[in-house]
């Protein structure tokens, strides 16, 4: 990213020059064509030089040592002049001297190595950008609000506070708010990871992006469409995403001390090596170890294990925010897990089961299976799966957030929550 190679901080862009950046193709990307071009200039130089064409091969070579250079070096020396050092900076002088030193093709091959990798770490980025913004597809276009009375569809980034949302089973909400009226279960997951439906009633308080799946609602918006939860949470991580300092990166970390160690080392080996014999023998010397001290394994490991780590995670729905934090993960020994029952298999089962004098466990899961199994509940799958082949119900009715009734040999059976079952 740009702590590494010099460049300037990235913009946070947003609405339609966001989505054009992310939908661009990656030819018609400046940040991946140059290193590209960059490599096919080197590799024809290669294929030129075996030909024996060693000046157009030459003339190749410095054409691929300027693309790539391109990229980091004007930032690296930028950032010189505000006394900061970075592995741009010694990836430059390195290429220096491999030209002073005669090795252009060495150069080039530099330049192209470092500047493409830094190009799949900028792609790496806007990967995880892009699934941060794909978090806002999550609120619908459009919502219905109650108007005098009378149920009227508005465009969602148009609600204000206080107004009254209607949202039907199967429905997103379309911003932050407190239920007024009904109950149901909502569908969270993609928002806060949360694996089991949410059950809701008046008074409680629901998120912009959660999907009611039971019972129909009325809610009363907290939040303006355009300054929710879900928009808040994506602005604060592309806000970090574009802050990153000198130390978003492992190689720009080492770059402090390697970087003026090398020069140092470098500066010794000429002068020592020139007051004790021929100077212009050890000032080529103190070159070959500006080149041969270049971190260029370094340089391009990390962004491309950056790469991996943020194609994989994004794979299972995980958005790693920056390249810091995934070096974080580095030195994680101990997690500490908010709530019971967060981590979980998704899979819902039936732990213990309390009865009342006279009624065994197997009779009491026989009967709410045989109710459970005309639900869509997850719960209401865990308890058929604990009971197999307990008969069907008949006249069985649900109540959205409550529960389920039905007939069972002529006994009338309920099963739902104890606040339900209480009342």
């Amino acid at each position: 990213m740009s702590a590494a190679c010099g460049c300037d901080e990235p913009e946070i862009r947003v609405g339609e020059e966001a989505e054009e950046e992310r939908e661009r193709p990656w030819w018609r990307d400046r940040g991946i064509m140059v290193p590209v071009l960059s490599g096919v200039a080197f590799g024809t130089g290669l294929v030129l030089e075996w030909t024996g064409a060693e000046v157009p091969a030459l003339v190749a070579f410095w054409i691929g040592l300027l693309l790539g250079a391109s990229t980091f070096t004007p930032g690296a020396i930028r950032k010189l002049f505000k006394g900061k050092l970075g592995i741009g900076l010694l990836m430059t002088i390195s290429a220096i001297g491999a030209v002073i030193l005669g090795y252009v093709e060495e150069a080039a091959a530099l330049a192209f190595l470092y500047s493409i990798a830094e190009a799949l770490e900028d792609k790496a980025m806007d990967r995880a950008r892009g699934g941060l913004r794909a978090l806002l597809k999550l609120v619908p276009e459009t919502a219905t609000i109650r108007r005098d009375g009378a149920p009227v569809e508005v465009a969602a980034k148009d609600l204000q506070v206080g107004q009254l949302m209607l949202v039907r089973p199967g429905e997103r909400i379309a911003t932050d708010g407190i239920v007024r009226t009904g109950r149901s279960s909502l569908d969270t997951s993609a928002i806060t990871g949360e694996s089991i439906p949410v059950e809701v009633e008046p008074g409680d308080a629901v998120s912009a992006g959660a999907i009611n799946t039971a019972g129909a609602l009325e809610v009363e918006a907290t939040a303006a469409g355009t300054d929710n939860s879900l928009t808040t949470i994506v602005e604060l991580v592309e806000q970090a995403q574009a802050e990153k300092g000198d130390r978003a990166r492992l190689a720009d970390r080492i770059a402090r001390p390697l970087v003026p160690g090398v020069l140092i080392l470098a500066a010794l080996v000429a002068i020592i090596g020139s007051l004790l014999g021929d100077p212009e023998l050890w000032i080529t010397r103190a070159l070959v170890v500006l080149v041969a001290a270049s971190p260029c394994a370094l340089a391009i490991s990390v962004p491309l294990t950056v790469v991996a780590a943020i194609g994989s995670a994004s794979r299972f729905g995980v958005i790693i925010k920056s390249g810091a934090v995934f070096e974080r993960f580095g030195v994680i020994r101990y997690v500490a897990v908010d709530k019971t029952g967060t981590l979980t298999r998704n899979e819902p089962a039936v732990t213990a089961v309390l009865t009342a004098d006279g009624v065994t466990e197997a009779q009491a899961l026989a009967w709410a299976a045989s109710l459970e199994q005309h639900s869509t509940h997850p719960l209401a799958a865990a308890i058929t799966a604990a009971a197999p082949g307990a008969p069907a119900a008949l006249d069985v009715t649900e109540q959205a957030g409550h529960g389920i009734e039905g007939t069972l040999d002529g006994a009338r059976v309920t099963v739902g929550s104890p606040r339900w079952l209480d009342s």
